[in-house]
């Protein structure tokens, strides 16, 4: 979705001793006109984990009949986008051509590399009676050799992500490689991506990677001597066998993966380049970008 929110609405950050928890953030609420969103990255305090530049809660959010989500076709370069819901179906379209809607427990990926266009909606079926959205949305920053790459799109069936058992604790493995298996996800840097869902006293070691972060999108858990509530994210040391015990029912994100350098954002556009960035914008102001089939009437202006 597009990038609207502002540096005075980033999350608080707090910086904690215990050792496994190096930092934890807390996400502030911002209503997009009946849809709530939470942001918890980038913050001036943490502007990446691993290859991830951008996280959204978006929802819950009640739509009555006649709304729902709608947003207007809007650019990206140099990254790639990674929506996954929890309830609820939003419809993707692109200057490619795609056409897909997401269900739940899918994994939509969509590649911006040198440039793409899409817009997020809903289909008349959905918005006809009321409904329910909630999920996340993250960015994830291409390698360097990679910024500029010609723009794709996968789309993974829920049926096609790796689901398992970790002493009790149901884990589907999303992007990235945990607890020996492979998510089919396509991957451009070391990237990890996994959630699990945990029940009260249910405890859960998290997987290594070079960076990594836990996300509480429900519930409240503990790492050691650090708590963690509803909404907020732990920035997680390179300690081993870090474990989380819940305190309620609790499901959980858990992200990282390799560094892969610094990016500049802004806006929708994330480059190594700040120059780039500026001939995005150039670009996007004069129409220069490809149109989005079926949805070529409107766009979203580039901020002042």
């Amino acid at each position: 979705m597009s990038n609207t929110l502002k540096d005075a609405e980033q999350p608080c950050d707090c910086t904690n001793s215990c050792g496994a928890i190096e930092r934890i953030l807390f996400a502030k609420d911002k209503d997009l006109g009946g849809f709530s969103v939470r942001r918890l990255l980038p913050t001036a305090q943490q502007k990446m984990v691993g290859p991830w530049i951008f996280f959204d809660h978006m929802g819950p959010a009640n739509f009555p009949a006649g709304e729902g989500i709608n947003v207007r076709p809007h650019p990206h370069i140099g990254i790639a986008t990674v929506t996954y819901l929890f309830e609820g179906e939003i419809l993707h379209r692109d200057s490619l051509g795609s056409l897909q809607p997401i269900q739940p427990g899918d994994i939509n990926l969509m590649v911006a590399g040198k440039g793409i266009v899409h817009s997020e909606r809903e289909r008349y079926e959905v918005t006809a009676t009321d409904h329910l959205l909630h999920g996340l949305q993250l960015w994830l920053a291409l390698p360097l050799a990679d910024e500029e790459c010609e723009p794709a799109f996968y789309h993974y069936p829920d049926d096609t992500i790796p689901s398992l058992h970790i002493d009790g604790v149901p884990v589907r493995v999303l992007m990235g490689t945990a607890f020996g298996v492979t998510s089919p996800v396509q991957t451009f840097a070391e990237t990890l991506y996994v959630e699990a869902d945990l029940q009260p006293g249910q405890r859960f070691t998290l997987p290594m990677a070079e960076e990594r972060a836990i996300y509480i999108a429900k519930g409240h858990v503990t790492a050691k001597d650090s708590d963690l509530p509803e909404h907020s994210m732990a920035i997680v040391s390179q300690q081993e066998g870090i474990t989380i015990e819940a305190k309620v029912p609790s499901r959980i994100a858990i992200i990282g993966g390799e560094n892969v350098g610094t990016r500049f954002i802004e806006w929708n556009f994330v480059s190594s380049r700040k120059a780039r960035i500026e001939q995005a914008k150039t670009d996007w102001r004069n129409h220069d970008f490809p149109l989005v089939p079926g949805d070529e009437t409107e766009f979203i202006p580039l901020p002042d």
